[in-house]
Order: structure tokens, then sequence, then C-alpha cells
């Protein structure tokens, strides 16, 4: 592991203080915890964002008229 300094107002070192408390574990492992919680969860949230962006009608490219293709294509 690697040491490292975190700057808490008074209130979050409370908050730290009360849940390592609570949970009888040390403050380091409450933030490391913390941490891995809610890497996990926004991770997770963002993992399938682009499923579906590029969905077509099933059909591949080369069977698709370039005049299809080409529709909208450089216009704003």
């Amino acid at each position: 592991m690697k040491k490292t300094s975190v700057y808490l107002t008074e209130s979050e070192v409370a908050i730290l203080r009360r849940l390592a408390e609570r949970e009888g574990k040390s403050q380091a492992t409450v933030l490391r915890e913390a941490l891995a919680a809610y890497d996990e969860q926004h991770f997770v949230a963002r993992e399938f964002l682009c499923i579906g962006a590029g969905e077509g009608d099933g059909r591949s490219v080369v069977d698709i008229p370039e005049e299809e293709l080409m529709r909208g294509f450089g216009e704003w």
C-alpha cells in the first residue's frame, strides 16, 4: 500500500471517526472500502451506456445502398 494524505472538513472527520468506531475498523480501512464501493457503483452505471447506440436493423453495411448510408451525413 501507498501512504497518502486527505484533507477533510471537521464534519467529514467526525463522520469518518463515527463510521470507523461503529464498524470496528480503522479510518483508513473505512476510506478504502468507501472508495472501492464508489468506484464499483459508478463503473457499473457507465459500463453499458454505449450498448445499442449504433444498433441498426440487422443488415450488413455492405447490403445497405450508398444513398441510404449517406442520408443525413454532413448535415447540421
